[in-house]
This record gives structure tokens, sequence and C-alpha cells, in this order.
């Protein structure tokens, strides 16, 4: 069984390789589009209880096909990979976004905990270079789980986003910088503890990228200190275009009305 499910999942080699902004790469973009537009147009006039039971579906599938990738992993790569610990953004607010949509004390963060899912996720989706350096097959298991589970934090941050737009007012903003803040602390907290000299053996991550530039611009004695400020700072930048977007929307709306 055993070999049986390593062949199934292990990486796929020759032949076609994933890269990004090619036909794979775009075709998982549209796909995730169109789910998306599919979803709002099919409760576009249905109950407040059908637009929640659709969010908690959304979010209870990509948890599910996070948990259940450390069970697969060993088979897929021949050891659980650390590098998919919840201390990448996209990752944590998973785990976040499951646990604010299913304890009632936390419902207040859920719209923010979304909309750092969203932002996070579909970065991710549109420039995947963490599966394309791997140089595999479209098809193997390694870029279906992780597309997957990024477009579906996708469609569950937005369609949060849009059904819970009232929440996204200018007033709650500081709740976003609590949040981006604190992903910050816990990435910094997970690079020092799994990147310590004190481990048996020589590993270095850099989750949420907080310990090194990813494009290399600034030196690396620099960017331990400057990239998580320039973190919370970009996300934060991002997270307040988005509320303005929001609020354009609102007024736009209240116009037509009159």
């Amino acid at each position: 069984m055993i070999p049986v499910l390593s062949n199934i999942l292990g990486d796929r080699t020759g032949g076609t390789v994933f890269k990004c902004f090619e036909i794979w790469h775009l075709l998982y973009i549209g796909v995730t589009a169109a789910v998306i537009a599919a979803v709002l147009l099919l409760l576009r006039r249905r109950s407040l209880e059908a637009k929640e039971k659709a969010q908690r579906l959304f979010i209870d599938a990509a948890f599910g096909l996070y948990m259940l990738d450390f069970f697969l992993m060993p088979f897929a790569y021949g050891e659980i990979d650390v590098e998919k610990l919840p201390f990448h953004v996209c990752t944590a607010m998973c785990i976040g976004c499951f646990v604010t949509r299913h304890v009632k004390a936390l419902n207040g963060m859920r719209v923010h905990f979304a909309l750092l899912g969203f932002i996070s996720n579909l970065v991710y989706l549109v420039y995947p270079a963490g599966v394309m350096w791997h140089g595999v097959s479209p098809f193997s298991y390694r870029v279906i789980q992780t597309l997957t589970f990024h477009g579906i934090m996708t469609v569950y941050g937005l369609i949060t986003l849009v059904y819970n737009r009232e929440s996204l007012r200018f007033r709650y903003l500081y709740r976003d910088l609590i949040l981006i803040a604190g992903m910050t602390l816990w990435a910094l907290l997970g690079n020092f503890l799994y990147s310590s000299s004190l481990r048996p053996y020589k590993a270095v991550y850099n989750w949420f990228f907080v310990t090194g530039d990813p494009f290399g611009i600034l030196p690396a004695e620099t960017a331990v200190w400057v990239m998580p400020l320039v973190n919370v700072a970009l996300f934060f930048a991002v997270a307040a275009g988005i509320y303005c977007i929001f609020a354009a929307v609102r007024k736009a709306g209240k116009q037509s009305r009159n």
C-alpha cells in the first residue's frame, strides 16, 4: 500500500513542467476566478444562512485539505515538510479563519482573518514560486494540493469580505494592524525556534519573509531588522486599500438608491 501511495503522490518529473504564468498556472487562476463568480452568482439572492453555510463549507474544505496534507506528505515527499508548519501567513490564516468561524467568542475577528488570508493566498496563487522551484509536473500532488489549497482560501476570503462588508469600516482597521503585527511576531518565533543554531541540524527558514528579503535586494544583516517592519507596512497598506474599495462601493450603492 505504501509503495502505491508513494507512486501516486510522489513528484512527477519529465515532460511538462509547472511554470508560473504558463497554461497550467493560468488554468488554476481561471478555475479559482470561475468558482468565485459562480458562488457570488448562485448566492446573490439567497438567505444570510445560505451565505454563512457557503463560507463554512470553503473554510472547512481548506482546513481539512491542510490537515490531510500532513498525513500524506510522508508518502509524497518521504517526510513531513517543516516548511508547511503554520508560520507562513497563508497557512496561519487558514487555522485562524477556521477558529474564528467556529468559535463564537472570536466572531468579531472573522472578517479580519479572512482579509489577511485573502491577500496572502491571492498573492501566492498569482505567483506560486514555491511549487515552481521544484520543477515538477503540473499533475504532481505537490502542485495540485498547494494551488487547490490557496485557491480555496482565496475564494473563502473574498466571499467572506463580500458577505460581511459592513465589518470593513475604517473604525475597525486597527484590528487588521494588530493581526498583521501579531502574525509577524508569530513568524519571528517560528523562524527563531526552527532556524536556531542550537538545533542538531542546520536548517534556515524564512516564514512570512520576516528574516530575509525574498528578492535579495537588502543585505542579510539589514533585512533581518527591516523586513518585519516592511511586512507590517505593506500588508497594512493593502488592507487599507481594500477598505477604501468597499467604502467606495457602499458610497456608490447609496448614491444609486437616492
